[in-house]
């Protein structure tokens, strides 16, 4: 929550139209934060502004690919403009070509569009908006997924590029120490989404919880102190996050 007459935090979160970054970006917005969403599409944008427009907090909507740099600085001088950034959820995912093919037959240039948006697209946004963070000491939160260490047939292209954004993460959080930004990965678990529905096109996916099921990992998250929880990967679905001693 934020104190009376203080300046609201501010976030940006990414593929914030649906599924998961939706379900966050409601919550933040109770809590009186201030948000920068952006997705790729701007109807689904729009149609997030509306649902949350009964908070009294400040809301940019910015449809773009997070692949293109030139809408990674256009989120960059918004966020400038708004006083620097509390939290960037990097949660835009590409899911790669489906039905899931086995890695030996992965196309390659489908894998090369999935490392576009699953790492180097978070990468570049934490490189644009490194001042930004470090003004306010903020938070990065890279999604992951269980994909990125189970080795499960046919998830590998996936997998591949959420274990190289686990990695990612943990450097970051070891390189930006000093510079007061703190990094973390996020295993969300299984989710009734979009995203999951691909990969298993025609399937009945209704047995898998829906985003909100995520809630209570991320209220207790945000209120943690940075420092103790930079460097480490949690399951949001867990039975109990830790910080280890």
């Amino acid at each position: 929550m934020t104190d009376a007459g203080s300046t609201p935090p501010l976030a940006l979160i990414t593929g914030a139209s649906r599924g998961l970054g939706a379900t966050l970006a409601g919550l933040l917005a109770a809590e009186g934060w201030n948000l920068v969403l952006t997705a790729r599409r701007i109807d689904g944008l729009a149609t997030m502004v509306t649902s949350l427009a009964r908070y009294e907090t400040t809301i940019r909507a910015l449809a773009g690919d997070v692949t293109d740099p030139v809408h990674r600085g256009t989120l960059r001088r918004v966020v400038d403009e708004m006083g620097g950034l509390d939290l960037l959820v990097n949660n835009a995912s590409e899911l790669g070509t489906s039905p899931l093919p086995s890695l030996i037959d992965y196309p390659l240039e489908d894998l090369e569009t999935v490392y576009r948006t699953n790492v180097v697209a978070p990468l570049g946004l934490i490189q644009a908006l490194r001042f930004s963070l470090q003004r306010k000491r903020g938070l990065v939160v890279n999604i992951s997924s269980d994909a990125a260490i189970a080795g499960h047939p046919g998830w590998g292209g996936y997998g591949a590029s959420k274990a190289a954004l686990d990695l990612v993460s943990l450097t970051l959080a070891h390189e930006l120490k000093d510079h007061g930004i703190a990094v973390v990965s996020v295993d969300p678990g299984d989710l009734r989404t979009a995203l999951h529905q691909a990969a298993f096109p025609g399937q009945d996916i209704s047995d898998r919880p829906l985003p909100d099921v995520t809630l209570p990992f991320w209220a207790w998250l945000l209120h943690q102190p940075k420092d103790s929880v930079s460097g480490q990967r949690f399951r949001a679905q867990g039975e109990r996050w830790e910080i280890p001693a």
